[in-house]
């Protein structure tokens, strides 16, 4: 097939990725191209995804608005946001193809893609109006990423199946296990860093942040940690291979939670508050344990369980349910 596959202008796709939603594009792109189809990934100029061919669109200063950000006032109209999409969908148009999977979370990107043989992935859950009444309108498919979203999107009257994320898979290399407690992915206030900084002292762990600000007054707050830049994926998921536990004390309905995928793949059992995806995601007392949300006690008695796991039952449980394969999979059948 020639498969358009449309990312978000907003931010470019990077090997340190802005997110797990950007890092699931970039990954369904090289895998589909691996898989002998025609891809083609619309997405913003400067943007470095080896392994399939680009089609840089221009953006403009100012389209960093356009950033929705859990929580914070939708960013309201913004021009350069359309003139970029615009854009690309007349170069798709022009070039054209035989199926479109579309990722962007923004109203223009479903407006501008009608009449195309498209499928839209809602990779977050219904926090923007405008996108709300775009999604109602469309008369294309829309998928989400797990059944907890799907459920979300239902209660705004919007219908969508289910198209998972996945991870790609990898060898960890053998070593010690380091007594840290990993926290990764974006620096803002739903990831609810500062319950797991505290269950993992109560669970006597140290603690170690690693993700970019997303909330830089949020960031102030997380003082007596050591908070490290970024990682390119490769290197991320090495040191989750070494973490005693990753957490995910999430403060909001969190869609899918690619972390939680990734450190279970790498051996390392996931402590989580049992929000949005999360049941889904982490196997229960096989890739990790769920705690009651907002219960910094039962998140250290979730990690202590966790510790107590073989970890290469973590890696293997998660090998048959995680893998990126699993996503390709569904994706080859709804775009066919």
């Amino acid at each position: 097939m020639r498969i358009a596959v449309v990312a978000s202008l907003v931010t470019p796709l990077l090997p340190v990725q802005a997110g797990g939603a950007q890092a699931f594009v970039a990954d369904l792109a090289r895998g589909l191209a691996a898989r002998g189809h025609h891809v083609l990934l619309y997405c913003s100029e400067g943007s470095q995804v080896p392994g399939v061919e680009l089609v840089p669109i221009r953006v403009e200063a100012g389209i960093g608005r356009a950033l929705v950000m859990p929580g914070a006032p939708a960013a309201g109209d913004v021009p350069e946001l359309r003139r970029g999409f615009e854009r690309l969908f007349a170069e798709l148009r022009r070039r054209g193809a035989d199926a479109v999977s579309q990722h962007a979370f923004d109203a223009e990107a479903i407006e501008l893609a009608e009449g195309l043989p498209v499928i839209h992935t809602l990779h977050l859950p219904p926090l923007v109006a405008g996108l709300v009444v775009a999604a109602r309108a469309t008369s294309s498919r829309l998928a989400t990423v797990s059944s907890a979203c799907r459920a979300d999107w239902a209660r705004a009257g919007v219908d969508a199946v289910v198209l998972p994320d996945g991870v790609p898979d990898w060898q960890p290399e053998p070593g010690p296990v380091e007594p840290i407690a990993l926290i990764a992915g974006r620096i803002s206030p739903e990831k609810g860093i500062e319950d797991g900084i505290a269950a993992a002292c109560r669970a006597g762990l140290q603690p170690v942040v690693v993700g970019g600000d997303y909330d830089r007054a949020y960031r102030a707050t997380l003082t007596a940690v050591e908070i490290r830049p970024p990682l390119a994926r490769r290197e991320l998921w090495r040191l989750m291979a070494r973490a005693a536990v990753t957490l995910m004390p999430v403060k909001w309905e969190e869609p899918f939670g690619l972390v939680a995928a990734e450190a279970q793949v790498a051996g390392c059992p996931v402590a989580a508050y049992a929000r949005g995806a999360l049941p889904e995601v982490v196997g229960e007392g096989a890739g990790g344990f769920l705690a009651r949300p907002d219960d910094v006690e039962d998140l250290d008695r979730a990690i202590r369980s966790c510790l107590g796991l073989d970890r290469s039952r973590v890696r293997a449980q998660a090998r048959e349910r995680l893998l990126l394969d699993r996503s390709l999979d569904a994706y080859e059948e709804a775009l066919r």
